[in-house]
């Protein structure tokens, strides 16, 4: 595909416990889901969608009604054209996975920087937004817009040109495998061993 395709590897997630403590039923409680433009305000503010900030909540083990829930936002190297949130459930596995990676490896040494180094914690403000720094629009080139997108266990904001040049990569990819391609046949890489799971 083209450049504006994702350079991080998929990670999955265990169950989470819901807002009463009880354990929610596999990620459904934290599922991002959705595909919407947002305006963005001349200090950076931009409303995130209603339904993932109940996600956000879910997936943030200190949030209380009242409180503002945090997340971790990565933003990746100078290839990475979109940024991804994380809950902070979903960073803290991610995190505990990476410790398990034997120390000064190649493999390890990429996702501390990716993990650590280009991702920072935020937080919703009362009004239900979050803040993109003058630095974060500069990096993937967002002006008054920003397109937001469910990726399941994660989201990721997009310049809009980004995302439609995104959209025509998927399209034209699907295109190729023939009119009979069944995308839910991907799911059986699911199945395939995970390198950061064989170091577990």
């Amino acid at each position: 595909m083209g450049s504006g395709s994702s350079s991080i590897r998929r990670f999955h997630f265990k169950q989470t416990s819901g807002r009463d403590g009880t354990r929610a039923r596999g990620n459904v409680a934290r599922t991002f889901r959705g595909d919407s433009i947002h305006k963005v305000d001349a200090k950076g503010r931009v409303s995130i969608p209603a339904s993932f900030r109940r996600a956000l909540e879910e997936g943030d083990p200190d949030w209380t009604e009242g409180l503002s829930p945090k997340f971790v936002l990565v933003f990746g190297g100078k290839q990475q054209k979109f940024l991804e949130v994380y809950t902070k459930e979903a960073a803290a596995e991610v995190d505990d996975r990476i410790r398990k990676l034997p120390r000064g490896t190649p493999q390890r040494r990429v996702l501390e920087n990716l993990f650590g180094a280009q991702a920072v914690e935020l937080s919703i403000d009362d009004a239900g937004r979050m803040i993109l720094s003058p630095s974060l629009r500069e990096k993937i080139g967002i002006d008054d817009q920003a397109n937001f997108i469910g990726a399941t266990d994660t989201f990721q904001i997009w310049a809009p040109d980004d995302r439609q040049d995104q959209v025509e990569d998927l399209d034209d990819w699907i295109s190729a495998q023939g009119d009979d391609f069944d995308p839910l046949t991907l799911l059986q890489l699911a199945d395939a061993p995970n390198p950061v799971s064989r170091q577990e």
